[in-house]
């Protein structure tokens, strides 16, 4: 990768999912403008939260895009979950013949289906694409600000510290390694690139029509008066009989992560917000708005605050 210039503040976007028009129109709004071979901008730098496949009508140019201000200095990047999932449906199991990391049973041939169809399964492009992923950081730290995809986790970044890559990226043993359930390292990338979870006693249906009694953890709060408020339930879901979700009252549990209360600022993606753009708390924001079902791609513009505000938002659909 090409070592970035100096820059006056730094462009976080979310999930794009395949989304390259929303993503040109993003970096339009932003100021920013094809220049020998990626999009620029004159003194900014954008930075991926990761998620830029799956689900999207266009994954091959929203790699293109990444991957090339990545490379030409004006962006930086870190991992998603998707591209992790895509590492390990594509790596051979070593130890189970005739089977993959990531297994392909039809739920998971169904979340990758996108990526894969217009990409090609065992394609030089796919292989080329499935190499540069691996290289891709976990987490980033940038002058005063800290990337990750789903949750600033550092115990879970310190049990990984003898297996990550350079520029803390994956190694071939940690993909194997991660993908093997309830491992140490499948419970750090699950923390890092999906969000640590809690029980809930009730399920709900999500947006992919699967059952699921784990509820994602609001790692960024610290002691809620309200347990319901550390749980993070998607919009509009329905429960097993087909009725509005509500969650249960009385909610216990053990918090599978330490509150995030350090002093420097983290922006993620993966959580699925909608509706207007908030800061999740002073210090964290996260700037996925469900590019990938409707809502616009969104960025958050950083110039070295220490507390994020709401004004600093902005988002594929604003006017230029």
């Amino acid at each position: 990768m090409t070592e970035p210039a100096n820059t006056d503040g730094y462009d976080v976007i979310g999930d794009v999912h395949g989304h390259a028009e929303k993503l040109v129109a993003l970096l339009t709004v932003m100021g920013y403008e094809p220049k020998d071979g990626a999009w620029r901008h004159p003194n900014r730098q954008a930075v991926f939260v990761g998620d830029l496949i799956d689900r999207g009508p266009d994954q091959i140019g929203t790699v293109a895009i990444a991957r090339a201000m990545v490379e030409a200095g004006s962006a930086h990047i870190v991992i998603g979950n998707h591209e992790f999932n895509a590492i390990a449906y594509a790596t051979p199991d070593p130890i189970r013949p005739g089977r993959h990391l990531r297994s392909h049973s039809e739920k998971h041939q169904k979340q990758h289906r996108a990526f894969l169809d217009q990409v090609g399964l065992w394609s030089t492009r796919h292989s080329e694409m499935l190499d540069w992923f691996e290289t891709l950081p976990l987490w980033l730290e940038l002058d005063g600000l800290r990337v990750v995809h789903a949750c600033w986790d550092p115990a879970k970044m310190r049990e990984l510290a003898g297996l990550v890559g350079e520029a803390d990226s994956l190694t071939p043993a940690l993909v194997e390694r991660a993908s093997r359930k309830d491992s140490v390292e499948w419970e750090a990338i699950e923390h890092l690139l999906k969000g640590p979870e809690i029980e809930i006693r009730e399920s709900y249906v999500d947006k992919d029509g699967h059952s699921r009694d784990r509820a994602r953890f609001a790692w960024w709060i610290e002691a809620p008066d309200d347990p319901a408020a550390a749980v993070v339930i998607p919009a509009n879901v329905k429960n097993a009989k087909g009725d509005p979700y509500h969650l249960e009252s009385g909610l216990q549990y053990e918090p599978p992560v330490a509150p995030y209360t350090d002093s420097v600022p983290v922006i993620y993606g993966h959580y699925w917000e909608t509706g207007d753009r908030r800061v999740s708390t002073e210090r964290t924001a996260c700037v996925d708005y469900s590019a990938a079902n409707g809502g616009p791609l969104v960025a958050y513009r950083w110039s070295g605050e220490t507390e994020l505000v709401d004004e600093n938002f902005v988002a594929s659909d604003d006017a230029i």
